[in-house]
């Protein structure tokens, strides 16, 4: 029942922010003046996304075959929107994914956690958009590069899985996936994306 009501949640916050942005958008803005003050003064983990709120050229590189000792990359080209929610303790991307063939449109939705001051990330796209949600990824960012973590399956077999955030400046950044078959000691990255801010 916590699965559920979880899901529930998660996908009421996905709702409200792509049916209606105005509303999170206000929520922040609202959050900016004296409640933010609060905010700053306790959790100063809840700012790590800031950087990404706006919209984004994309360039994605993903490993045709994973965990196969493979080295045949496929490119492609993306958008991603991104935006605040609930003051700033949320925030939701809106992705475009333009495979070759097969384009699909993806979600990712954040939520900050102030008492252990990690994110939570989870995933949700157009070729499965009743689910299950992947297993969220957690993590926190130390010294500009954002470091998050979660367990997943891959072709049925569990494997550990690790998002980075680098390269962060105010028009670009870098993000990769990657996955270890045997519990973080080796470890393939499967999915590159350099991120444009659009001017």
């Amino acid at each position: 029942m916590k699965i559920y009501r979880r899901r529930a949640y998660i996908m009421t916050l996905l709702t409200l922010s792509l049916v209606i942005p105005g509303v999170s958008s206000a929520q922040s803005n609202q959050g900016s003046g004296r409640g933010m003050s609060q905010i700053d003064s306790s959790t100063s983990g809840v700012h790590d996304f800031d950087f990404l709120v706006g919209h984004w050229r994309v360039h994605h590189r993903k490993l045709k075959e994973r965990l196969a000792n493979s080295h045949e990359w496929i490119e492609f080209e993306g958008t991603l929107s991104s935006q605040p929610l609930m003051g700033g303790y949320s925030n939701v991307d809106d992705l475009v994914l333009d495979v070759p063939d097969t384009p699909y449109r993806g979600v990712a939705l954040r939520s900050f956690d102030s008492k252990t001051q990690r994110w939570s990330i989870w995933w949700l796209d157009s070729r499965t958009p009743l689910g299950p949600l992947d297993p969220p990824m957690r993590g926190t960012f130390k010294d500009g590069v954002g470091t998050f973590y979660g367990d997943d399956t891959y072709n049925g077999r569990p494997v550990r899985a690790r998002f980075l955030w680098t390269k962060i400046t105010s028009t670009s950044c870098h993000w990769e996936q990657a996955y270890s078959p045997d519990g973080g000691k080796t470890w393939e990255t499967n999915w590159v994306q350099d991120i444009t801010r659009v001017r």
